[in-house]
């Protein structure tokens, strides 16, 4: 994304680059020169080759961290669809229902950078594959909550258990895989997020409307044990991880160098504000679906999930976005497809709000994948902190828009669950536009010619 934030420290020196024309909010990697075939440039014949496409181990790995990401993505937005049916069940408003998916998204949020610290210290793959069995138990447990304050209750420790997945993952992916493909394999990862968001709701939904919510979560606990035993069988051995400490002090000054930098602050902002708008708009989707003048039954509701199929593809598809209209360009075509659905969801037309929701989707999904491989790309050190507070950020964006999305929609029905997405997408084009601005700020005025000779004639006189 050209001339979009400002440029980044050096890894060697912590000085910063010149920002020029071709600043970008993740730098563009280097050219990688030409090697032999199976090593990695700037390596020797011993060191082990990162992963790319080709590369022996790329094709498992990106199938094992699908599998995790179906896994979460399903456990973690399990209760989503099943809203109308837990708020008929136990008599709660659609509010208090809500708090089954934001009691989750919101501890994840909280336990992120924790775990991702002792990812640092025991392990990316031994940390996702606790968090995964986890979860996964819990899960199992989860159908059996007598009421809504235990189905809250261990809602919010599953998300907890989650915690471990998506910064780890991320962490992994930075360290394993060469620059070069990184954005499109975190559109992979991105891409079986969306995978399990959209099968996780579609089993619910049939699965509740045949034998009720209680099945329709087991069901979901069944799916994730077969993902999580998928994950560990393929999932390659990390082959560039470098243990390092667990000393908080450490950590904190980690934290605070990544706080400091505004590029990574304003990606956090994009990817909270995104999130809030998914979130929202999910969360509250079923019950305006069930009611006037839809009228759909429960299993036909959790089949409107399989829009996530078009965030598959354009999460897939986020390199390719990158490569043809900048980093810039790709938000902003994000929030453009957003913004669309967001309007022509508003129509009373079922053709209509299935539309809106296709283009909600695609926006989210590459607005995503493209702020979350900008983090890991920017960080040159303490990258699973890096990613730890992008997720904290994402996550807060949900459980913020599942519970302002269920108020609004409370207030004033689906248009002012519109509203608030379309706030939260303006506050993406804002953050952009300052990002922007705030690069070509710090572009360096060019010496015109003649002074330029001028000044090269005295230095010469001077030597």
């Amino acid at each position: 994304m050209r001339a979009y934030f400002r440029g980044m420290p050096s890894a060697s020196t912590g000085a910063p680059t010149t920002v020029g024309a071709h600043s970008s909010p993740c730098p563009e990697p280097a050219t990688e020169p030409a090697t032999e075939p199976g090593t990695e440039p700037g390596t020797d014949a011993t060191t082990p080759p990162r992963l790319a496409p080709g590369v022996p181990g790329y094709r498992r790995m990106s199938l094992a961290l699908f599998a995790a990401g179906i896994a979460a993505f399903a456990l973690l937005y399990s209760t989503q669809a099943l809203l109308p049916a837990v708020s008929h069940e136990f008599g709660v408003t659609a509010g208090t229902a809500s708090w089954t998916v934001s009691a989750a998204t919101g501890a994840l949020a909280l336990c992120v950078l924790p775990l991702s610290a002792l990812s640092e210290r025991f392990g990316r793959v031994r940390l996702m594959t606790v968090s995964l069995v986890a979860a996964t138990a819990l899960g199992l447990l989860v159908p059996f909550a007598p009421g809504p304050e235990w189905l809250v209750a261990l809602r919010a420790v599953q998300g907890a258990a989650l915690a471990g997945i998506p910064a780890s993952a991320m962490a992994y992916l930075a360290e394993e895989v060469r620059p070069k493909a990184l954005i499109a394999t975190i559109g992979l990862f991105v891409a079986g997020n969306s995978v399990g968001g959209m099968s996780g709701r579609i089993v619910t939904g049939w699965v509740a409307q045949l034998w009720g919510w209680r099945a329709a979560l087991a069901a979901v606990g069944l799916m994730a044990v077969v993902c999580t035993v998928a994950f560990r069988l393929l999932l390659p051995k990390a082959r560039h991880f470098t243990p390092g400490s667990l000393d908080p002090g450490a950590l904190a000054r980690t934290v605070r160098g990544h706080l400091s930098d505004p590029l990574l602050m304003r990606l956090y902002g994009i990817g909270a504000l995104f999130m809030t708008v998914f979130g929202a708009v999910y969360t509250v989707i079923g019950y305006r679906l069930v009611g006037d003048p839809f009228g759909l039954p429960q299993g036909v509701v959790g089949s409107v999930f399989l829009v996530y199929l078009v965030g598959t593809a354009s999460s897939a598809a986020a390199g390719r976005l990158v490569g043809k209209l900048g980093r810039r360009g790709a938000l902003y075509l994000a929030v453009g497809t957003t913004a669309a659905g967001l309007l022509l969801s508003l129509a009373d037309s079922l053709a209509a709000v299935l539309a809106g929701l296709v283009l909600i989707t695609a926006g989210f999904f590459a607005g995503h994948a493209v702020a979350s491989a900008a983090v890991s790309r920017t960080a040159t050190t303490g990258r699973a902190q890096a990613s730890a507070l992008y997720q904290s950020a994402y996550y807060l964006g949900s459980s913020a828009g599942g519970t302002l999305g269920a108020v609004a929609f409370h207030s004033g029905g689906w248009a002012g669950t519109v509203l608030l997405g379309l706030l939260a997408v303006l506050g993406v084009v804002s953050i952009t536009l300052y990002g922007s601005y705030a690069a070509r700020a710090r572009v360096p005025v060019p010496v015109p010619v003649r002074e330029n000779r001028h000044l090269l004639s005295a230095a010469a006189a001077r030597h």
